[in-house]
């Protein structure tokens, strides 16, 4: 009897390029192979022991002969590789139309209107990369006042600024301006606040960072789950992801160790249901700066955590790591990558050594989430309770 399931996504640990990759300007890319490959290898013990190096076509990384969990991959039905259509797609909804982006920046009429209704002028207004522009305009932000608005490959409206020139209340309600502008035909995914701290060369972004999301545009395993009475318990920025809809409770997380921390104290609580965590370091801090040695790192810390998590499980406990989409950290530009995901799944009532394949869509983790708790289930997705129970 499974009671609670924990879902741990390594935000944005791609295992390969999808069949489709091309279309969205990904060749090659593989951000765990590549890394393992300009590292010169990647040592993921604990993760090799549950299955990871037995996924299929998998790179980097070696296989066993008995891991301990189930493996497996999933390629991405929805028509992206941004944060939230991947983990929308997990939780059972299918993204057939892409979330709008701005490579050229956001329209003079979505600017103004934020300006007039703030009540300051913007700088930047560009893609970029986020520690670039702060470096850039930082200094000019500091003596102007004016909060720095960037975007990137994803659909996102971010605002940038010193924790101690626009505070923090305030620049959350610069964030609230700009997602109610951000609707309808200028829709956005999310509206991220980007705080930073410091002096002019040594600018450095706060843990303080907050996202602004749509709703689902339709119910989510999360619903089903919070609907039928189960706890759905969000770790880091999955309440931000999904706007708070179907969670129970939630916390905020500093760091992809905090995100463990956190996800470990839910894991020693009398609860059933779902917890479900997003580890965001890899993606923000190392995917998108293009940092393969920090990425291999930050991989490195989290699978000397992997015995502690699995200590923590109870009988009834399964847990299921897996992705959102890639970040290839040795790829051109700072984008995301359109990549397979890994899905390992362990728990003392789950069989080891079970292949479930490639899967078609990251929903069939919704699906067997919904399959093995008996709830409703989202109209996507294929469970494979029954594989692996």
């Amino acid at each position: 009897m499974i009671n609670r399931i924990t879902i741990l996504v390594m935000d944005s640990v791609g295992i390969g390029a999808l069949p489709d990759s091309e279309k969205f300007g990904d060749i090659g890319v593989n951000t765990l192979g590549n890394i393992s490959k300009k590292m010169g290898g990647i040592n993921l013990p604990n993760l090799i022991k549950l299955g990871l190096g037995n996924i299929d076509g998998i790179e980097g990384v070696g296989s066993i002969q008995n891991p301990r969990g189930s493996f497996g991959k999933s390629m991405e039905m929805s028509n992206g590789k941004d944060t939230t259509t991947g983990h929308w797609e997990i939780a059972g909804l299918y993204i057939k139309e892409p979330f709008k982006t701005y490579p050229d920046g956001f329209p003079e009429h979505v600017i103004s209107k934020f300006e007039e209704l703030i009540g300051r002028k913007v700088l930047g207004n560009k893609p970029a990369s986020g520690t670039e522009i702060i470096k850039e305009l930082g200094e000019k932000h500091i003596r102007t006042g004016n909060p720095i608005v960037y975007t990137s490959a994803d659909s996102v409206f971010q605002i940038a600024a010193h924790e101690e020139v626009i505070p923090l209340d305030e620049l959350y309600k610069m964030c609230k301006v700009a997602r109610e502008i951000l609707m309808g035909e200028d829709q956005v995914a999310r509206v991220i606040a980007r705080p930073f701290i410091g002096k002019p060369g040594d600018f450095t972004r706060t843990p303080n960072r907050r996202d602004y999301s749509l709703d689902p545009f339709g119910k989510t395993i999360l619903d089903f789950a919070s609907e039928a009475g189960y706890e759905v318990m969000a770790v880091g920025k999955i309440e931000d992801i999904f706007n708070g809809k179907g969670i129970t409770k939630e916390i905020h997380t500093k760091s992809n160790m905090d995100g463990v921390d956190k996800t470990i104290e839910f894991l020693n609580t009398d609860s059933k249901g779902i917890i479900f965590t997003n580890l965001v370091d890899f993606d923000a801090k190392f995917g998108h700066r293009r940092n393969a040695k920090g990425y291999k790192e930050a991989l490195e810390e989290l699978d000397l955590r992997i015995p502690e998590i699995l200590e923590n499980l109870r009988e009834d406990d399964m847990l299921i790591i897996t992705a959102d989409h890639g970040n290839d950290p040795t790829y051109k530009g700072t984008d995301h990558t359109r990549e397979y995901i890994p899905i390992i799944i362990y728990g003392k009532n789950v069989k080891a050594g079970v292949n479930i394949g490639t899967r078609e869509t990251f929903a069939d983790i919704a699906a067997t989430i919904a399959d093995i708790l008996d709830i409703e289930k989202p109209k996507f997705g294929r469970s494979f309770k029954d594989l692996i129970l």
